[in-house]
């Protein structure tokens, strides 16, 4: 079994938090998580409301239902009854014994008041993504954290020998746990298709009642095409023929199933923030590369598509070592009015800046890095380094704190 690098800050969320909730895309490898040995030394009774008789049961009675429980106890994709958070919330008041309720769901309560305001300061939330390609490795990896070293990063002799041709292949697989686990691209394209049908028509139905069964699907397979780019609502209302309110509606079930995932602009005043424009992505490069119909074989003779998928597989490498980096920064990104531009910008909790550019050459030049030494300047006494990560194999100084480094050393110790 794959070890989840996510296990250790579940362990210690369990205690000392009353509720601990494991969320995240369906198939990432929730319900493997929490059953896995570690957890089942603490004698946890395990339920999970994909089960018809228990889901029924606690919907009748949600309060006999949860009084019957026996502690501390498992509880699988929650999402399915929204009705039994405001029971547990009153099981905690009466008595707040850490790790006594696991919880795991497919839908981010984040985005749900009705489940999110029920445990409000009752309940840790942990996301865990498809697996890492560290995870896959067998390594635990720490780029985040070297990023944000306060000593020069001695990146010399840490050349990483992923071949460009392998890089593309990993992009290609993604990390969902079942796809991977296929033995032929054929073989993992049937179950993205299989996959997406059952979020789509099952899930998401279940969070909200569609007037249109296949607009949702639609608007999937046209964000996929724009991943890396701007969300412009008004354009994506004009090509699936969707009024703004109903797209932002429909938009919001993708984001709330972990399938699409946004990326705010950076900026030093924290307010405009808020107002401006973020990029999308989708939460796996694997399912991305599906939904455009991408292989090998296109990327060698359409190099152009590698741009995109590289970037939206950085950006995900990077937001799943943030779930257990010590730094545990939030990711941005940057561009002003005059075309400068950085994909992905890491801030940690005291300000600190790290820009990280995205390239699919195998080579580099000082046009490269140009963006980055503008953020730098935009960052001043916040600024700590800067990286292009390229499809490239050696390290390129381009300054003390400025360097291309290989793909592959995201997924290094």
């Amino acid at each position: 079994m794959i070890h989840r690098h996510l296990t250790d800050r579940l362990l210690e969320a369990l205690t000392d938090s009353p509720a601990v909730l494991v969320n995240g895309a369906r198939q990432t490898g929730k319900s493997t998580l929490v059953q896995s040995a570690n957890l089942a030394k603490q004698g946890r009774q395990y339920l999970t409301f994909d089960d018809p008789g228990i889901l029924a049961a606690a919907k009748s009675d949600p309060n006999g239902f949860v009084a019957g429980l026996n502690t501390p106890v498992t509880l699988d994709e929650v999402q399915h009854i929204p009705e039994i958070f405001p029971v547990i919330k009153a099981a905690i008041d009466r008595n707040r014994q850490p790790g006594t309720f696991l919880l795991t769901g497919s839908a981010n309560v984040l985005l749900l008041p009705r489940l999110s305001e029920s445990l409000a300061g009752r309940m840790e939330v942990l996301t865990l993504w498809p697996f890492s390609q560290g995870e896959m490795r067998g390594v635990k990896e720490g780029f985040v954290d070297t990023l944000f070293s306060r000593q020069p990063v001695g990146w010399s002799g840490m050349a990483a020998s992923t071949r460009r041709d392998e890089l593309l292949e990993a992009v290609l697989a993604g990390g969902y746990p079942l796809a991977v686990a296929r033995m032929s691209p054929a073989r993992r394209d049937a179950w993205f298709q299989s996959y997406v049908m059952t979020i789509l028509q099952r899930d998401i139905r279940d969070l909200a009642n569609l007037g249109d069964a296949t607009a949702v699907p639609r608007l999937h397979s046209v964000v996929a095409a724009r991943a890396g780019g701007l969300l412009n609502f008004a354009e994506l209302s004009r090509t699936v023929a969707l009024a703004q309110t109903t797209l932002k509606r429909y938009f919001a079930l993708l984001e709330a199933t972990f399938l699409v995932q946004l990326l705010r602009p950076w900026a030093r005043n924290l307010g405009k923030r808020v107002i401006q424009t973020p990029k999308v992505y989708l939460n796996d490069s694997g399912l991305l590369a599906y939904l455009q119909g991408v292989t090998v074989e296109r990327l060698k003779t359409e190099g152009n598509l590698a741009g995109a998928l590289l970037e939206n597989f950085a950006v995900m490498e990077l937001r799943k070592q943030s779930t257990w980096s010590a730094t545990q920064p939030e990711l941005f990104f940057w561009r002003t009015a005059s075309g400068q531009e950085v994909d992905i910008v890491l801030e940690d909790r005291a300000g600190r800046v790290v820009g990280v550019e995205i390239k699919a050459s195998a080579t580099l030049g000082s046009n490269d890095v140009r963006g980055l030494q503008a953020l730098a300047s935009a960052a001043g006494k916040n600024w700590v380094r800067g990286v292009v990560l390229y499809a490239g194999t050696e390290i390129i100084p381009f300054a003390s704190n400025l360097h291309g480094v290989p793909f592959g050393r995201l997924w290094s110790e």
